[in-house]
């Protein structure tokens, strides 16, 4: 098991390394790796070049790795959460909880002298996703059936995002254009100080989590067994919560919707390492949501150049299968019992 373990490591880092060093060459613009190289460390000389991919193509890749990661971890986390593979926030309409927020935020800011950074866009993404979260932790406490909290969970997701295709669709300020990109699923425009607040929200998130695998872990063998370790349930409950809904608001307020990410990367991870331990999984899961999105990237701005799709349109393609694959195993498993 260990060596499946670091072997599972190694894989996912070496994709990384690969579809890093394939994002920030494939375009319009021919940038081998070797210049890409040179360049990341000080020694190139062409500056287009260097503007190319130290403006546009860096950030976006990065962009990715780390919003996929994020996206990939709170959908393990809502998973543990409510016990059920499919459980994930879009799926639990969370991120359009989110969205919402932060098209609300973009037509307050424009029509106001309401200065609007990276900081406030996260803020108020997480306040949406929070209130999504809540909706659905309410339905909760009054229907005990998984598949239908998850049915009222897509129905709010429409809802939310129903009320921001409204909004985007008539908002007439030309400070608001770039909501129509956003409102697709986009890495791409990514400024210095967008990145280092993603990086900042991210990693303490990260950590948080990190910290959390023994209480998690005990979480996943049963509430009972949780309290019998020691473990207080309603912190971790809370904590769970608040950390999910942070990470998928901070996706939502920078890349828009992202779909599929949160429920397919998990399940993947699981098969590539063959456990469930939270101490492997929360990296794992990180580093897998990384690799996807990253791989999702470069297929959204390179299959149809010089278009680009929209990234939700890729996610979809790859994740939609994966979570079918879900259903049907979950289904095996019960027809089984």
């Amino acid at each position: 098991m260990k060596k499946r373990i670091v072997f599972s490591f190694a894989l996912l880092l070496l994709l990384i390394v690969v579809f890093t060093a394939v994002g920030i060459s494939a375009g319009s613009a021919d940038i081998s790796p070797a210049e890409a190289l040179k360049i990341i460390i000080g020694g190139g000389s062409d500056d287009t070049a260097e503007m190319i991919l130290l403006k546009i193509r860096l950030p976006r890749t990065l962009a990715a790795l780390m919003l996929g990661g994020a996206l990939a971890l709170s959908g393990y986390m809502l998973q543990t959460y409510f016990h059920n593979p499919i459980a994930g926030p879009f799926v639990l309409g969370i991120s359009s909880g989110a969205r919402l927020a932060v098209a609300i935020a973009l037509i307050v800011s424009a029509k106001t002298a309401f200065g609007l950074n990276s900081a406030v866009m996260a803020l108020a993404a997480f306040i949406g996703a929070l209130c999504a979260m809540s909706a659905v932790l309410l339905m909760s406490s009054k229907i005990r059936s998984m598949s239908l909290l998850v049915v009222c969970g897509v129905m709010i997701g429409y809802i939310c995002t129903a009320i921001t295709d409204i909004i985007v669709n008539f908002a007439d300020d030309s400070d608001i254009v770039n909501l129509h990109g956003w409102s697709v699923g986009t890495f791409s425009g990514f400024r210095s100080e967008s990145l280092i607040v993603c990086a900042v929200i991210i990693f303490a998130s990260l950590t948080a989590v990190f910290f959390m695998s023994k209480p998690i872990g005990a979480y996943q063998l049963g509430e009972s067994y949780a309290v019998e370790m020691g473990v207080n349930i309603k912190a971790v409950r809370i904590a769970m919560i608040l950390l999910s809904s942070l990470l998928s608001g901070c996706v939502a307020a920078f890349a828009g919707p992202v779909t599929f990410v949160g429920i397919a990367v998990p399940f993947l991870i699981k098969m590539l390492f063959g456990t469930a331990k939270p101490i492997v999984m929360i990296p794992a899961c990180f580093l897998g949501g990384g690799v996807f999105c990253i791989i999702s990237d470069i297929i959204a701005r390179t299959v149809i150049s010089p278009s680009e799709l929209g990234i939700s349109t890729v996610t979809s393609v790859l994740g939609a299968p994966v979570v079918l694959m879900i259903m049907l195993r979950k289904n095996r498993d019960n027809a089984g019992s």
